[in-house]
């Protein structure tokens, strides 16, 4: 990984972001493409219409010099730093500019006091994880040294997660973070006995060729598992993997990836499973 794709709307979270992509930059020596999202509609963009393209242009300079003001901040002057402007379709044009540019990592801000409660209910971040084939910081607030010592990767040890794992692991070393991984054991149809856990946890590790420990902690559900675990160990950062286009909704069953990264108060850090 030698560049990061940090997404820029102008805003304090894009800042929040930001810093933590420098301070990732500075220690390992990447570049940051500092993406802004121009959401042009598709009629301006078709348009054959004289004024049409007279608006485009105008909308088109006045953000390249909102850009130009927003990486002048004084925070940015130790780090190279390319700016890239896109239409509203980026979303999906992420991991076209990741591949151009041989890019390894995506860092956003979260809006709303309370975590991602907004963010990701139809919003860039959400749009951004579930199109995004490289891993996807989300900075919960600022952040000036992102300095994450404990890394937790919680998964249901599925086979269909090796590859999600593989990154996370490949992360956590790159950071020299302790890696905690955690497979939370609920109540229900979802229950099983601690032999079978180790079973199905045993065949993932094997496969992965992998001799991590993995902790088997108990919980009503698994999201209150995952935030409990990660208070309980100091984690300064949880790493969960996401099935790309179907987005956080599918992390194990229903919403829990989503209620995971609303309600955490650390950064997330989503992995894709090959679908």
């Amino acid at each position: 990984m030698k560049k990061i794709i940090v997404p820029v709307d102008f805003s304090q979270q894009s800042e929040y972001a930001m810093k933590v992509a420098v301070s990732l930059a500075k220690k390992h020596g990447f570049e940051i493409l500092a993406l802004h999202m121009l959401e042009l509609n598709q009629a301006m963009i078709t348009s054959t219409e004289d004024y049409h393209p007279e608006q485009t242009v105008f909308l088109i300079k006045m953000a390249e010099k909102r850009f130009d003001e927003f990486l002048k901040k004084p925070f940015l002057n130790e780090v190279k730093v390319t700016p890239i402007i896109k239409h509203y379709k980026v979303f999906s044009e992420v991991n076209e500019i990741a591949k151009e540019h041989e890019v390894g990592l995506v860092v956003m801000g979260s809006h709303g006091a309370d975590g991602l409660t907004e963010i990701f209910i139809g919003s860039n971040a959400e749009k951004v994880v579930r199109t995004s084939d490289i891993p996807v910081i989300v900075v919960k607030g600022e952040m000036e040294d992102f300095n994450i010592k404990r890394f937790v990767f919680a998964c249901d040890f599925s086979l269909e997660n090796l590859t999600a794992f593989s990154q996370a692991k490949a992360f956590a070393s790159m950071l020299s973070a302790e890696l905690n991984l955690v497979y939370v054991n609920t109540p229900g149809d979802s229950f099983l006995s601690t032999s079978d856990c180790y079973e199905r946890i045993n065949k993932f590790l094997h496969e992965a060729k992998s001799a991590e420990e993995v902790t088997i902690y108990n919980d009503y559900t698994v999201e209150k598992g995952v935030l409990g675990f990660s208070e309980v160990n100091g984690a300064d950062a949880i790493g969960i993997p996401t099935h790309g286009r179907r987005g956080l909704a599918h992390f194990f069953m229903g919403s829990i990836g989503e209620d995971i990264a609303n309600h955490s108060k650390i950064p997330v850090i989503t992995f894709k499973i090959n679908d």
